[in-house]
């Protein structure tokens, strides 16, 4: 491929102590990450390799079980495995801070305790907490070269470590509610600890950010919001990697693949650019084993046969949108992480309704206007869009106005911070949806995101139990009350999941699931997006990569119960051709 850019090589790149990988699911974080950490560990370096994703598959990558107190790599003298399970160190967590209140407060209120530090927030501190060991302890930092973290700390995390009003007794003592911040509140005693790691990853000399990415919009967007966050709190020696790479085309697929690509690189976000690039080309193989680890940066060897699913077998979303006809559904949530499809998706589903007569309401909050205005038609689809920045500003504005009403400016500048987080976005733009489907009695309603179980039962609590949490002095709408009920009724609402047909996709779109179904709401249909099993390629390359996705089909299969559809690959993503 045409481009200004350099191969990644380890060799060539300045190693720093501490190196941070970061990304979007799927773009071959802990490939890269584990790769580096062997062939560091080859140079004759010592290296500690920790993960805290959670969707990590760092025992099926090196072939051997792997814990949080590290595993020596036999293949690979001097490396060390460390696989912290952010979901256990959050449980554990949880219970550090509920457990001494078990018995003293209403069963109510600890359970409600117990929501609030269930979110994705709590997960990202928890890890945090865990590895802040690696980052800050004097006597690992000597024992080894370099450390490796597959999955980087989140700007937010780190601006809530380093918020003065969040180490406050607002904490333990605020009875405003359900909060990001709160996840906090069992954090006092290991100050000291998170400043000294925050201070090393912000010392260029010590750490580096490598942010990955696929040579795909999205995924180029995620990372410049990731360096723009990090960079901001002075984390600014940063590099690139493009992994996934179509360097040559052979049938009019790849090309298309390839001009894609072409296009997403030269569009590369200008913020980006500031930063050294370096690209990895496409493999057949997956990375899994040292081998694979070694041969990554270097070559790629063609592995896999043809693939030998049954696309005969794979069902079209004409037959998930037959089955939402049929059982009258009046709510359809698509849903699924960022980059998977869900706009298209939703549009796919909501044009095809309409073409039965059905009255369809569809509700985009795409900033990239994707939604194509003109598949509307008189009487049977109208479209709106929710715009995020407007729903956010006008909710953060009405709880500020309530909190200014009571609290002090150290206090309001803990519930600033806490509107600035991802719970308070789902909660705005649940709002609104809500006032939607409140006002469209007689249509059925397809909305392109879903808010999360973690969300709906932060706002089933305020609904519930708004004595106790009311959340920052906010108030939760009668459209939002009526709506949860109408949620959690399997038939008047169905959550179709979106996920792709790669490991770390559907290991969240899993997660997403058991999310929902811990809130009472109910999934029964998946989608699994640009397929390239469905998709018709003599490119060797390209059907080496569509037979790597069987295992990935045969996963959603069985935990969908075989109730998912396929769409193949698509250089457009249009409303005809997702509904071929």
């Amino acid at each position: 491929m045409n481009n200004n850019y350099d191969a990644f090589d380890i060799d060539k790149v300045k190693a720093t102590k501490y190196l941070f990988f970061t990304g979007k699911g799927g773009v071959g974080k802990t490939s890269t990450a584990c790769s580096v950490a062997v062939n560091l560990a080859d140079q004759g370096q010592t290296v500690l390799l920790i993960s805290t994703d959670p969707a990590s598959n760092l025992e099926d990558v090196f072939g051997t079980a792997i814990d949080g107190a590290g595993v020596e790599i036999k293949e690979v003298p001097r490396l060390t495995v460390v696989n912290i399970n952010p979901e256990e160190a959050a449980h554990a967590y949880r219970e550090s801070v509920v457990g001494p209140y078990r018995g003293k407060l209403p069963a109510l209120v600890i359970e409600n305790m117990e929501e609030q530090l269930s979110g994705s927030c709590t997960v990202e501190i928890a890890a945090f907490d865990q590895f802040s060991k690696f980052i800050s302890d004097a006597n690992i930092e000597s024992q080894y070269d370099h450390i490796v973290f597959d999955t980087a700390p989140t700007g937010h995390t780190l601006r809530m470590l380093q918020l003065p009003a969040a180490w406050s007794n607002f904490i333990s003592e605020s009875t405003h509610g359900s909060s990001c911040l709160g996840q906090l509140s069992g954090l006092e005693a290991k100050k000291d600890t998170y400043k000294q790691a925050v201070l090393n990853l912000s010392d260029a000399k010590k750490t580096t950010l490598i942010l990955v990415s696929r040579p795909e919009a999205s995924p180029l967007l995620e990372a410049e919001r990731s360096s723009i966050e990090l960079k901001a709190l002075h984390i600014d020696n940063q590099i690139l990697i493009i992994n996934g790479i179509l360097e040559h085309a052979t049938d009019p697929l790849s090309q298309m693949i390839k001009e894609k690509q072409i296009n997403a690189i030269r569009n590369i976000p200008k913020s980006l650019t500031q930063n050294p690039i370096y690209t990895i080309p496409l493999r057949t193989y997956n990375v899994m084993g040292v081998d694979k680890m070694r041969l990554f940066f270097k070559e790629d060897r063609l592995e896999a046969s043809v693939s030998g699913l049954d696309q005969t077998s794979f069902k079209a979303i004409n037959a998930l949108v037959d089955d939402l006809v049929t059982k009258n559904k009046k709510v359809i949530f698509t849903m699924g992480k960022g980059g998977v499809g869900k706009t298209s998706v939703a549009t796919s589903i909501a044009f095809a309704l309409s073409q039965r007569g059905i009255k369809v309401h569809l509700t985009s909050t795409d900033p990239a206007n994707h939604v194509d205005l003109s598949i509307q038609n008189e009487g049977f689809l109208r479209i709106s869009r929710i715009d995020e920045k407007v729903e956010l500003e006008n909710y953060q504005n009405e709880v500020l106005s309530k909190a200014r009403e009571t609290m002090d400016e150290a206090d309001l500048a803990y519930i600033e911070e806490d509107l600035r987080s991802p719970c308070t976005q789902e909660v705005a733009l649940f709002r609104a949806f809500a006032e939607v489907v409140d006002h469209s009695e007689d249509e059925v309603v397809v909305i392109d995101t879903a808010p999360t179980g973690h969300t709906l039962l932060l706002l089933d609590a305020t609904e519930s139990y708004h004595k106790e949490v009311q959340r920052s002095k906010g108030e939760t709408p009668e459209a939002v009350q009526k709506l949860l009920p109408k949620l959690r009724d399997a038939d008047f609402t169905e959550v179709i999941i979106v996920t792709l047909p790669e490991a770390t996709p559907v290991f969240e779109a899993e997660r997403l699931r058991e999310d929902l179904k811990r809130a009472g709401i109910n999934n029964t249909w998946w989608v699994i997006n640009q397929s390239l099993s469905k998709a018709q390629s003599s490119d060797t390359l390209i059907k080496a990569r569509a037979h790597a996705e069987g295992v990935w089909m045969d996963k959603v299969k069985s935990i969908s119960s075989d109730h998912f559809v396929v769409i193949p690959w698509l250089q457009e993503a249009s409303i005809t051709n997702m509904l071929k």
